[in-house]
């Protein structure tokens, strides 16, 4: 117990006192005094003190942490800041995103490295796939835009949708870095290298 804490040494006290009182009135007996006897009135307050006691320190040993030894848990507000939260990527696109994939449907997420002169491979998506490039260019060669190319830099957000054939390059000299979310049909593969599979 702390030697601050006087909670139960105080009760433990007085309470000692209250049990001598009766029988000593504070006055320790001489050895040659003749023995009286005790009367019925002053055997029933000693139990009755005795009780007391007992109760009391009972208390004290199951109800204060200080006595037992054993810390109380703060309460969930005390030591709630909020979740730990990190930043992976952000990338910002112009134009607008509708996503739309038929379900059930699996989200998964990669961060995929190309190093200089290497090469997605071409390949279609059956979903939708959503990405940053963190580092470097990535050159995306596909159909879809007017001069069959566009590069996308660092801090650009790519969207690939389904269907379409394309491919992604690193025509640069440091690698290229891309934080991926893919959106697809569970079961199905992230990416189709059987274009015949592909829509267009």
């Amino acid at each position: 117990m702390p030697a601050g804490d006087r909670s139960c040494l105080g009760t433990q006290a007085t309470s000692e006192s209250a049990v001598r009182s009766p029988l000593m009135n504070g006055h320790t007996p001489s050895p040659s005094a003749t023995p009286t006897k005790t009367p019925t009135r002053t055997v029933i307050a000693l139990i009755a003190v005795s009780v007391a006691v007992a109760t009391g320190l009972s208390a004290c040993a199951a109800g204060s942490p200080e006595a037992t030894g054993i810390a109380s848990p703060p309460s969930p507000s005390a030591s709630a800041t909020g979740p730990d939260v990190v930043d992976l990527a952000h990338g910002v696109r112009g134009d607008s995103v509708e996503i739309r994939v038929d379900g059930p449907l699996a989200v998964d997420q990669r961060v995929i490295t190309l190093h200089p002169g290497q090469s997605t491979g071409v390949h279609c998506h059956y979903g939708r796939l959503l990405g940053v490039v963190e580092q470097g260019e990535l050159t995306h060669y596909a159909d879809i835009y007017p001069d069959g190319v566009h590069v996308y830099r660092t801090g650009d957000a790519i969207d690939e949708g389904s269907g379409y054939v394309h491919e992604g390059r690193n025509e640069g000299d440091v690698d290229t870095v891309l934080s991926v979310t893919y959106v697809t049909p569970e079961g199905a593969p992230l990416a189709e290298t059987d274009l015949e599979k592909c829509d267009a």
